[in-house]
Order: C-alpha cells, then structure tokens, then sequence
C-alpha cells in the first residue's frame, strides 16, 4: 500500500489515469533509443537482444527490467511508449485505475 506522499507520484495522473496496458518484454524501439525507465521508480528497462553489451549489462544489473508494463495506441504518445515496472503496476494499479489487456 502507497502513502499520499509517495516520493514516486509526481504527477502521472495527467498521463496514465485510467490506462489500458499491456504486460510484454521490452524491446528497444531504434538504433539510438534502446532503453527507457519506469514512470514511477525510474527503475532502467533494456533490451538484453539489443546487442552483446546490453545483455551481458542485463547479467550483471539483475536491477535492470526486461519486461513490464506498457500503454497502448489508445494514449497520446503511442504504444510502448510509457513503461512501469513490476512493483509500481502492484503498487498503484488500483489507484490509477489500470486495466491489462
């Protein structure tokens, strides 16, 4: 259970209020943008098929995510294009309303 003052909740209502997401593997979407961070923790997500370094990185980082959660087409930006780890979906899945497609 989270607290009001949750140093993690820093306005994301405006973007992620009532979401549809979905649970995959994360995959980088280019040559030059191959890692993104959970909304909430900032929490590092890579992809360990990018290249050697990142999966070798992954191996020694097991902080770093390979899998999350992520919106849909439905949001301004697109697909893919928010991602929250394991532990913020569990801890505010309720509070912002999110359903998993």
């Amino acid at each position: 259970m989270t607290q009001q003052g949750d140093w993690r909740l820093t306005g994301q209502e405006d973007i992620l209020s009532r979401a549809t997401l979905v649970r995959k593997p994360y995959r980088a979407p280019s040559a030059t943008w191959e890692h993104d961070h959970c909304e909430f923790c900032w929490a590092k997500f890579m992809d360990p098929n990018f290249s050697e370094e990142h999966r070798l990185y992954i191996e020694t980082h097991p902080d770093v995510a390979t899998e999350g959660f992520t919106t849909t087409d439905e949001r301004a930006n697109g697909a893919d294009y928010y991602w929250i780890c394991a532990d913020c979906y569990a801890d505010f899945a309720d509070r912002f309303g999110w359903r998993v497609a």
